[in-house]
């Protein structure tokens, strides 16, 4: 099935034929205001979130209550101008690069197990150490295979219907995700699986073919549980987590605390208690908890309601992108968005076991942030270019 069907005649690229290239011939040049300043606030509202909830451990840890917040900062104003910058490249040059971005996506993977440059955290090596600052490559990497994809599916979109044109898209997807569960990092690689149906639903792979995908996958995943102790003892705490409460079902537990201690409207900001070291990484992965806390029910589902804006505005100019390579390249970056969000509220509210992803936008971590944004300057390239009905 293909979700961003086109009319072509003549191999014009446009949507539009017939009597309406007469009213579709204005190209909209207006900056999309709306999703620019939503993305903004989201950003700044979690610079707040990531001071309120690592103002204690940063004062015991770094002698600094700010110490994430000035990082986290640093990372906005970077991913600000990650925007710009991204808005006035033409989309279709770093599409036309796809082998180039697909490489350099795959060697940022590799250089995380290069001794000397990559940097081992909490049993993972996901970092790559520069003079300055380190760079989580996954981050990167999910947004090149977007670009791969969506590049190749715009080239062969005539043939998408047939399984053996899926099979590059396959590959690249699943060679990053062998890659990234190697590191380990289990909840990115489900990301990117994840991301890879959704990319390839919308080029216009069958319903077969997703049989085809997912039968070896669910044939795997018990052998990947069975692979590593530390993920048969996530599931064990995801199932039962009072069971071990002072170790596997630690985090879930005071997520669930936090959670369940704000209640309608919060305890207020900045009046977190989880954040007291009770909650382990409040300001990146589970930041949603210390959200749902302060700001009670209400405000986690204002947030949510903003990222769905925000993916409801991204589906919206993939529909009316002027081309296959700018609706795929749209709905890819909103798939993203879409799956991060998804597998981080589940985890903080104990839907799905404990594994560790960044809420986009919000979470501490200059990576996503930078990537992200990123990926909205492409979104709003791709709304510069599109055609504006009158």
């Amino acid at each position: 099935m293909n979700l961003f069907r086109f009319k072509k005649k003549h191999g014009a690229k446009t949507p539009f034929n017939g009597k309406n290239q007469i009213f579709a011939r204005a190209v909209s040049k207006k900056f999309d205001f709306a999703l620019f300043f939503v993305v903004a606030a989201l950003m700044c509202f979690g610079v707040v979130m990531v001071y309120s909830a690592s103002s204690y451990v940063s004062e015991s840890t770094y002698g600094d209550a700010f110490y994430f917040t000035y990082k986290q900062i640093f990372g906005v104003v970077l991913a600000i101008c990650a925007v710009f910058g991204f808005y006035f490249i033409d989309y279709h040059k770093i599409l036309s690069c796809k082998y180039v971005v697909l490489i350099a996506s795959f060697v940022l993977l590799i250089m995380v197990f290069v001794p000397g440059i990559g940097v081992e955290n909490y049993g993972a090596r996901r970092w790559i150490k520069f003079p300055f600052f380190t760079l989580q490559s996954s981050e990167i990497a999910k947004f090149g295979f977007v670009i791969f994809a969506s590049a190749y599916m715009a080239k062969y979109h005539e043939h998408m219907y047939k399984f053996r044109y899926l099979l590059p898209v396959l590959a690249a997807g699943g060679g990053m995700c062998l890659l990234i569960m190697l590191e380990p990092n289990m909840s990115v690689t489900v990301c990117l699986a994840a991301v890879m149906l959704i990319v390839l639903f919308i080029g216009g792979a069958k319903i077969r073919h997703f049989m085809y995908i997912l039968a070896p996958m669910a044939c795997a995943v018990p052998l990947l549980i069975i692979a590593e102790p530390y993920r048969l003892s996530r599931l064990t705490a995801f199932l039962d987590p009072w069971k071990n409460p002072l170790e596997e079902g630690y985090q879930l537990i005071q997520s669930l605390y936090a959670l369940g201690s704000g209640g309608w409207f919060g305890v207020g900001l900045f009046n977190s208690r989880q954040k007291y070291l009770f909650l382990p990484f409040a300001e990146s992965d589970f930041i949603f908890s210390v959200i749902g806390e302060e700001l009670g029910l209400a405000g986690a589902i204002c947030v949510l309601g903003v990222y769905i804006f925000i993916i409801v505005r991204i589906v919206a100019i993939a529909q009316k992108a002027p081309d296959r390579e700018g609706s795929y390249l749209a709905g890819g970056i909103a798939a993203v968005i879409a799956v991060q969000t998804l597998i981080n509220v589940a985890v903080v509210t104990g839907s799905i076991p404990p594994t560790g992803v960044p809420l986009p936008f919000v979470s501490a971590g200059s990576s996503s942030l930078i990537a992200f944004c990123a990926a909205i300057g492409m979104v709003l390239n791709i709304k510069r270019q599109s055609v504006s009905l009158r």
